[in-house]
């Protein structure tokens, strides 16, 4: 497949349309619905997904926690110092951005809070190595005296709601520092009818990192070094997913975080249930093993996001539906509406949704999905 240049990946986006809080209610969302076999989309409400599915499929979210990973302090010689801790390696350790004014030197101490020492042990990159001196273990330092690592294009501080809001319901793994942010949308109530319809729910684990928002900086994208992450796919997972196909059903990612765990985990051809490090770059030409829907925000140009979504559904469409989202207003990224991308043809069971956003109730079932699938760059 010929190189893919980073400049076909952007879009014209008003400022206005970044969502800079949450939806009064959970689930108060816009949704475009978007197949990618035909092209058709159609403006729906985010409490309508229940009808777009069936009871066969099975939904499978990320149930990871996200921390508040964000410390500020000084130097012993008095300069601030800013640390975003990017994983936490184990009890008293962790890898981690920082910001100062001079770079901090191996055995430089760095004092957060008061009382909460951290040595800088070695640079790896863009990350340094730290050790959190005595105390309680870093988790409980950073639930403790931490902030809640909101996007950079949320241009505020962090409130009150973010404490709530900027956390899925059903999170439960710390590690995170950044939401999945597609399944922000649900609440318990909507979970729960979910289930009511025989809908079944699975989880997997990934620790989103901050380099989700770190830029696509080659202009040829397969030039690009994809951060790593962290995750976890159980065997009541797998199970749940091959329950599903032999009944008919489909396999929908809450979030390009579960559609990354899932395909990592399938790399070897076959979906297999375990734990690992993850640079999975979806990109077009990739061939997608596992996925077959995809509920997802809306993400920002020229970003990794924007590229693994422009390989599951085309990038002419897209781009295409993104060009709609504007002229509808939807709102924008994490705090944002979302769309329901379709691989199967077949956006609910009793019909497809035709170019003209109408209902064709002799609609065909094509499982093949769309053509540009080919390998992983």
């Amino acid at each position: 497949m010929p190189a893919m240049q980073l400049d076909a990946f952007d879009f014209d986006l008003p400022a206005e349309l970044i969502a800079q809080h949450p939806p009064a209610q959970r689930g108060d969302s816009r949704l475009l619905t978007l197949d990618a076999t035909t092209g058709a989309m159609a403006d729906q409400r985010f409490r309508d997904l229940g009808g777009l599915l069936s009871p066969q499929d099975v939904l499978v979210f990320n149930d990871t926690r996200v921390i508040k990973a964000r410390l500020f302090g000084h130097k012993r010689s008095g300069g601030k110092v800013e640390m975003l801790v990017e994983r936490v390696l184990d009890a008293h350790h962790v890898l981690a951005l920082l910001r100062a004014s001079h770079a901090p030197r191996p055995g430089s101490v760095l004092r957060f809070s008061g009382e909460i020492e951290a040595c800088v042990l070695e640079r790896q990159g863009e990350l340094y190595r730290l050790e959190f001196l005595g105390g309680p273990d870093v988790l409980s330092v950073l639930e403790a005296h931490g902030e809640l690592p909101l996007p950079p294009y949320i241009e505020r501080a962090v409130q009150g709601e973010d404490e709530q809001r900027y956390q899925t319901v059903y999170a439960r793994t710390p590690g995170a520092v950044a939401a999945p942010t597609a399944g922000l949308h649900f609440d318990e109530a909507m979970l729960g009818q979910l289930r009511a319809r025989g809908i079944t729910l699975a989880f997997v684990t990934l620790h989103v990192g901050a380099g989700t928002f770190q830029p696509v900086r080659s202009a040829r994208i397969e030039e690009h070094v994809m951060h790593s992450e962290r995750y976890t796919v159980p065997a009541e997972t797998v199970a749940a997913i091959e329950r599903a196909r032999a009944g008919g059903g489909r396999v929908v990612a809450v979030g390009t975080t579960s559609l990354r765990a899932l395909e990592s985990a399938a790399a070897g051809g076959r979906l297999a249930a375990g734990s690992g490090e993850t640079r999975l770059f979806v990109t077009p030409g990739y061939r997608f093993r596992v996925v077959e829907r995809l509920l997802t925000n809306f993400h920002l140009p020229r970003s990794t996001l924007l590229m693994l979504v422009a390989a599951f559904a085309g990038l002419e469409l897209i781009l295409r539906a993104y060009r709609h989202a504007v002229e509808q207003r939807y709102r924008f990224f994490s705090y944002g509406d979302a769309v329901l991308i379709d691989r199967t043809g077949l956006i609910d069971r009793t019909g497809l949704i035709d170019r003209t956003g109408r209902i064709d109730q002799a609609g065909l079932i094509d499982r093949a999905g769309p053509t540009d699938v080919a390998q992983v760059v």
